[in-house]
């Protein structure tokens, strides 16, 4: 094993040479020249890799958003005694100072926070931020296009998204305050404007931008599949694309099949806000009058939220596991073992996650039959996943490892994806759901493995992809900072929110001293609260390290610094708009011959030799 602090040099042209082969190229495209001037460069741009750029610099800023508004919350939770006035000045009416001078966080804001905490997570960071990016920054250099098959349309996808955050944070200054019935958004609190100072226009300005966030996903999913199918180099075959572009493709597909259905289900509850319809409230007293609403099914609008809220996961979860297959791979300069069981699992992961949505729902009457059915895929959609950690083990098992930030992030992926994917079985079987279910036990189980874990497969594609997104590196001293840091702090944070889960502990309670059964955990709150405040410092001291390195990082001086075999290291270091200045090269072999024929790596651009058996056709 190596442990290397600087990026090993490769010189692919001398490679070639060595190993006696032509460099062949091919362009089923047209070497355009792509005119351009600031705006065209940097605003509204159709260059695919600047539009991955919008993406991540964006859900950077969100992320921080989100998390700080976690830090606020973690706070209320940690220490309800202490004062809080000095937040008066950033939160202003929201927290209340009485005549000691004592600021608490008003309750009703509280909510506020952890609905707008989970929404911006989920949606804007760990989708858009994501998958956005590394869908655009990736799909056109590893299949050999010169851009997205519409350029046009990707870059109203990041508008579109662009709009959705616009909206989402203007709701955060109405006096009434943002929307604060939940992430998942149910009825009725979601459905009557009158049911909370939160569900008044801040639910609307909620749902105008997920309906724009909608779009976007759709623009940029259609354009992602379409571009995975019709703009493959020469030689690239579908058993030949790297794993990240299967996942990418994959969760494009989930993304155009489900995130439909949530807008219809947007379309109804704004039905019930404005037009007195009745589909998802029914016999509803505010005030201790009766509404006019019968016959709505709050059920009804669970069912259709799941039907997306479950892929979601997925959509999230896949683009990091392609990322961390391929890093894996990459520096452990080996073989990824089992590329097309990796394949199928991907694929097997996909068409179960859209038949699994009610497990979401075992506490909402469900009959126990359907239930059964439910419980039964929910529990074989880890077969897929536990197929994937397997043969992420397995090529790690014996590699010549390089210990740097983004294979660190890559191997703490593969821990948290198994720590956190072993308590999905728990709550997967609906008799111990009843016990667990609205605890602590699920925010600790869907934080690791669909929060922080997705984080990692992010970050660590960020410090893997960086020289070929801004042509420097990151410092690598403070990238192992952040990962021990982060990965440590992640386990203080979520693992005894497990044992809190399994005491009863319920979560989205305002403050827990006053309840004789659960004040006895007022350290374990205090402890998890410190350990969120330097997690949360933690990430800014990547954020530094990210937007100070663009200018003053180490030059990247080669190609391909990594030595790696994907066609996204055959570019010019600072490739325009186009990717590559000449034809695009034709591919010969699948992604991961790494350690063969006496070679540390053979690109995909190498012709194989007679009899040479090629690994994607095992």
């Amino acid at each position: 094993m190596t442990n290397v602090s600087t990026p090993i040099q490769y010189d692919e042209e001398k490679l070639i040479k060595e190993q006696g082969f032509d460099d062949h190229f091919h362009d089923h495209h047209h070497g355009d020249k792509y005119k351009s001037n600031f705006i065209t460069t940097y605003i509204f741009s159709q260059d695919h890799k600047m539009i991955a750029k919008q993406f991540l610099i964006t859900g950077i800023f969100w992320a921080i958003i989100g998390a700080a508004m976690s830090i606020i919350f973690r706070l209320q939770l940690g220490f309800p005694e202490e004062s809080m006035a000095w937040l008066k000045p950033i939160l202003g009416k929201w927290i209340t100072i009485n005549d000691a001078g004592i600021g608490t966080l008003a309750p009703e804001f509280y909510y506020a926070l952890v609905t707008m905490h989970g929404t911006i997570l989920v949606f804007f960071v760990l989708t858009a931020g994501l998958s956005g990016t590394f869908s655009n920054l990736l799909i056109p250099l590893q299949v050999g296009a010169r851009d997205m098959a519409s350029p046009f349309l990707n870059m109203l996808s990041y508008w579109f998204f662009f709009l959705a955050g616009l909206v989402m944070f203007i709701s955060l200054f109405l006096s009434t305050g943002p929307f604060s019935g939940g992430w998942t958004a149910y009825p009725p609190l979601s459905a009557l404007p009158q049911a909370s100072s939160g569900s008044g226009a801040g639910m609307t300005l909620w749902i105008v931008s997920l309906v724009l966030f909608v779009v976007s996903v759709l623009l940029g999913g259609i354009n992602y599949v379409t571009t995975v199918l019709n703009l493959r180099t020469k030689g690239m075959t579908m058993w030949r694309l790297p794993l990240t572009i299967w996942a990418f493709f994959v969760t494009a597909i989930l993304g155009i099949l489900s995130f439909p259905v949530l807008a219809s289900a947007f379309f109804l509850v704004m039905c019930d806000r404005g037009l007195g319809t009745s589909f998802f409230i029914s016999e509803i007293f505010i005030g201790g009058q009766a509404l006019d609403n019968v016959g709505g099914s709050p059920i009804l609008y669970q069912h259709l939220f799941w039907f997306l809220g479950h892929p979601e996961v997925y959509i999230i979860i896949l683009p990091a596991m392609g990322l961390v297959s391929e890093v894996l791979s990459v520096h452990a300069r080996k073989p990824i073992f089992g590329y097309k069981a990796m394949v199928f699992s991907i694929l097997a992961i996909a068409f179960l996650s859209f038949i699994v949505w009610a497990h979401h729902m075992f506490m909402s009457g469900v009959n126990p039959f359907i239930s059964n059915f439910f419980v039964i895929f929910t529990l074989i959609i880890a077969v897929p996943s536990a197929v994937k950690v397997f043969n992420w083990i397995t090529t790690l098992y014996g590699g010549n490892i390089r210990f740097n930030s983004a294979m660190l992030f890559a191997i703490g992926f593969v821990s948290l994806f198994i720590s956190g994917g072993l308590t999905g079985i728990f709550l997967g079987n609906s008799a111990i759901d009843i016990q667990m279910h609205d605890t602590y036990f699920v925010v600790a189980h869907f934080h690791i493995v669909m929060g922080i874990a997705a984080f990692f497969g992010m970050f660590a594609g960020i410090y893997n992809w960086y020289p070929k997104m801004f042509g420097t590196f990151m410092n690598e001293t403070l990238g192992r900072i952040h990962f021990w840091g982060t990965m440590i702090g992640a386990y203080a944070i979520f693992w005894p929110m497990h044992y809190l889960g399994m005491a009863g502990v319920p979560r989205r309670y305002y403050r827990f001293d006053n309840f004789d059964a659960f004040s006895h955990f007022a350290d374990s709150n205090k402890f998890i609260t410190i350990a969120a405040i330097i997690v949360f410092a933690l990430q800014i001291l990547f954020v530094i390290n990210f937007f100070y390195s663009i200018k003053n990082g180490k030059k990247m001086t080669t190609k391909n610094p990594w030595g790696a075999n994907t066609l996204e290291w055959t570019t010019p270091i600072d490739a325009g708009h186009g990717n590559w200045p000449g034809n695009i090269p034709a591919v010969h072999r699948w992604a991961y011959d790494y350690g063969k024929d006496g070679h540390e790596f053979i690109p995909q651009i190498v012709p194989m030799r007679e009899g040479e058996k090629d690994g994607g056709d095992h």
